[in-house]
Order: C-alpha cells, then sequence, then structure tokens
C-alpha cells in the first residue's frame, strides 16, 4: 500500500506539473537574481505581464496561445531596451513612470482583445492566475527547449553582464557594451517570462522571480552563494506549493507564490536586511 505522501507521483499530471515547475523555477532563479542586482524588477513586472494581452490577442487573431506568450513579452523587452535602457545617467522617476505607464496600458489590451476574443470569461482566469495541471509533454519539452536556449546564451555573457549589473560605469570605461548587454539580458527575462506564466499565470509570475533571489540577497552577499540559493528557493517554493495546491482546495498560482513570500518576510524579520551584492570577481 502506497503511502499518501507519494500519492502526488502516482498521477501524470502531477509529475508533469512538478517538472514544468521545476523547469521554469530553475531558469527564474537564474535570470531574477540578475533582475533584482540589476534594479530591474519593476520592468520585470511589465515583461512579465504583457503575457495577458499577448495571450488574448493570439486567442482573438486564431494564433497558438504559446506564441503569442513569448512574442508579446519579447516585443515589450525590446520597448524598453529601446525607452529605458540607452543610457545610465536616465532618471529612475522618468522609468519608473513610463513603466508604470506601459501596465496600465498591457492590461486595457488585454481587457480588450480576450472581450473581442470571448475568452473573458473561460481563458482570463487562467492566462492570469495560471494552471500548471494540465500542461502536457509538447508543452514541457518547449518550456525545456526554451530554458537550455535561455541558461546557454546566459552562460556565454554571465562575466560581462555581472560587471556591467553591478558597476555600469566602470564596466563602460573597460570596453563592455552596456546597451547590448542590457538588451540581452531583457530578451532572456522575456523569455523567462513567457515561460513562467504559462505555470503561474501573468500576475504571479512575477514573484517567482523576484522572491528567491530576494531572499538570497538577504541570507548572503556572496554572489556564488546568492544565486545558488535563489534557484534552491524557487525550487522549495514551487515543489511545496505544488503538493500543496493537489492536497487543498486552492488555486496553484497561489499556493506556489505563497511560501516564497512567507519566507521573504520571515528572513526579512528575523535577520534584517543584509548589504547587497558586492561587486566581487566571480570565479
Amino acid at each position: 500500500m502506497s503511502s499518501p505522501a507519494l500519492d502526488v507521483f502516482a498521477y501524470p499530471f502531477m509529475v508533469h506539473a512538478l517538472i514544468a515547475g521545476s523547469i521554469v523555477a530553475v531558469t527564474s532563479g537564474v535570470i531574477g537574481w540578475f533582475m533584482v542586482i540589476r534594479r530591474q524588477t519593476f520592468a520585470g513586472h511589465a515583461i512579465t505581464l504583457a503575457a495577458f494581452p499577448g495571450a488574448a490577442g493570439a486567442a482573438l487573431l486564431g494564433w497558438n496561445t504559446t506564441a503569442g506568450y513569448f512574442l508579446s513579452c519579447l516585443a515589450i523587452a525590446w520597448i524598453l531596451a529601446l525607452s529605458t535602457g540607452r543610457s545610465t545617467e536616465r532618471s529612475r522617476t522618468t522609468e519608473s513612470a513610463a513603466i508604470g505607464t506601459l501596465l496600465a496600458f498591457l492590461l486595457a489590451c488585454g481587457y480588450l482583445f480576450a472581450a473581442l476574443s470571448g475568452t473573458l470569461l473561460s481563458e482570463t482566469t487562467q492566462t492570469l492566475f495560471g494552471f500548471v495541471f494540465g500542461i502536457s509533454n509538447r508543452q514541457i519539452a518547449v518550456l525545456a527547449l526554451t530554458s537550455a536556449v535561455i541558461l546557454l546564451a546566459l552562460g556565454m555573457v554571465f562575466r560581462p553582464l555581472f560587471f556591467t549589473s553591478i558597476d555600469p560605469i566602470v564596466a563602460a570605461s573597460r570596453g563592455l557594451s552596456t546597451g547590448v548587454l542590457g538588451v540581452v539580458f531583457l530578451s532572456l527575462l522575456a523569455l523567462t517570462g513567457a515561460q513562467t506564466t504559462q505555470i503561474t499565470g501573468a500576475l504571479l509570475a512575477f514573484p517567482l522571480l523576484v522572491l528567491p533571489p530576494a531572499i538570497a540577497r538577504d541570507l548572503t552577499s556572496s554572489p556564488q552563494a546568492s544565486l545558488v540559493t535563489s534557484i534552491l528557493i524557487g525550487l522549495g517554493a514551487v515543489w511545496i506549493g505544488l503538493i500543496a495546491a493537489y492536497y487543498t482546495s486552492y488555486p496553484s498560482g497561489f499556493c506556489v507564490t505563497t511560501p516564497a513570500f512567507v519566507a521573504f518576510v520571515a528572513v526579512r524579520t528575523v535577520r534584517g536586511r543584509r548589504p547587497s551584492v558586492r561587486a566581487t570577481e566571480v570565479t
């Protein structure tokens, strides 16, 4: 007789959910770590939210919704790269105002496309909040391929990207193209956001990107240790959340987000805010 704790592995839909969630957690943990140290969390929020009008617009045109996720996230990433990423001297207030305006417009477009396509009631909730338990083998393959491309590309630019993230002025003075690296990173963030929204939904993809690295930075100031910790926290949140969703009636997006949020509050309460990652050499 099997243990109730192992029941989750007896059903293909749970195995698929755990595999897909693990893929997304690893990629989000790495890309989110860079997003936090580059102070581009607000941009990350806008990019992940772009999945909502992207999926709704794809449904309106009769396209595959997965294509809508990726195309819309990439489009917004490139718009942000052109409008806010050209110079490090750009006012943070101006940049935040531009992104905030874009967020409002994206939500309005998503609502309009969903209404016109006739999916306002049937698909909008899933697009915004996710439904990981219906993921297919094909979707897992797409997630795995996308993650491999993201991590491979990131590995090729890891050192210069880390340098420009910590000290863009010095990096530029040494000949590094901060603008090009910024576009590359936002593109990778878009790909990560597009695949994460398929698991957690457009509204809850952002917490999976920002909470694990934020917790990791509070636990250690070592870049290497905080990066690994970010990945492990993301994996833990996904596994705890999906198993909790299986045994309860609560939505999977809520269950995945809650453990990470509780951990964030606990770390901030017990340890206080730790110094940010210093510009130490990556070995």
